[in-house]
């Protein structure tokens, strides 16, 4: 039974529900001011999330449907890295205006794991810059060890490359950290990694199997705010639709 000594987040649909109506509306504005006539619907953008990474779904996306323009081969590498720097000022633009709100509960448990002087990181495969403005804008009074993110590896989830590196970055082991997640794809590298996983579903991953986490929840909940709902595993686990950091550490100390 390890000691439980870390917790690392994911950002997009952990921290802030952002994919719907925070990185689809800025990669739809980015396209329109490029000149593209395409954008990306609700469920069109559901399929995209499948695969890990921005630049990584808009090259997809221009291979099987294309673009409506002609795009020269050669010419591929450049207008995707401008594609993506004009979506994160977009998507960052967003950020610095507060239009995407926390979602329940990270706060308040971020809050109680800096109380307790564990270590806290982010590990995402979003832009640099916009999990740099999530920690400093909407989390400035949170300390964080690390916020890994976009292209500091090589392999995006599923793989657990960014886990691995989270656990170097810490000196931790994988039994004595509990990784924050939404989706299927970052379940399975947190697992893949050996990590302990909470999933919080959202409107894109709550129907996707998420059977790999020790826990699921609709979120963690608020005690003045929205509850959340057990959904799957966390046996004896006293939920009461607040999902707190001691009953975390109780709960996974113990398995």
């Amino acid at each position: 039974m390890a000691q439980i000594k870390g917790f690392f987040f994911d950002q997009d649909g952990v921290i802030i529900d952002t994919e719907k109506d925070g990185h689809r509306v800025a990669f739809n504005q980015t396209f329109k001011k490029f000149g593209f006539d395409f954008e990306w619907s609700v469920d069109e953008y559901h399929e995209l999330l499948q695969i890990g990474g921005g630049k990584e779904r808009m090259k997809h996306y221009l291979h099987t449907k294309g673009f409506g323009n002609e795009i020269k081969p050669e010419e591929e590498d450049a207008l995707i890295k401008s594609l993506h720097l004009a979506k994160t000022d977009i998507f960052i633009q967003l950020i610095e205006n507060k239009q995407l709100p926390l979602r329940p509960g990270i706060h308040r448990i971020m809050k109680e794991i800096n109380n307790k002087g564990l270590v806290l990181g982010v590990c995402t495969t979003s832009d640099q810059r916009a999990a740099q403005a999530v920690a400093t804008i909407i989390l400035s009074d949170i300390k964080f060890n690390f916020v890994l993110a976009g292209d500091i590896v090589s392999k995006k989830k599923p793989d657990p490359e960014i886990y691995n590196l989270a656990l170097k970055q810490s000196g931790l082991k994988a039994e004595e950290c509990v990784v924050f997640e939404d989706s299927q794809n970052g379940v399975a590298a947190a697992k893949a990694a050996g990590l302990h996983v909470v999933a919080t579903t959202n409107f894109y991953t709550e129907k996707e199997d998420l059977s790999q986490a020790d826990i699921i929840v609709t979120s963690l909940g608020d005690k003045d705010g929205e509850k959340g709902k057990l959904k799957a595993g966390g046996k004896d686990l006293a939920y009461d639709g607040v999902l707190m950091a001691d009953q975390l550490i109780t709960f996974f100390e113990s398995k």
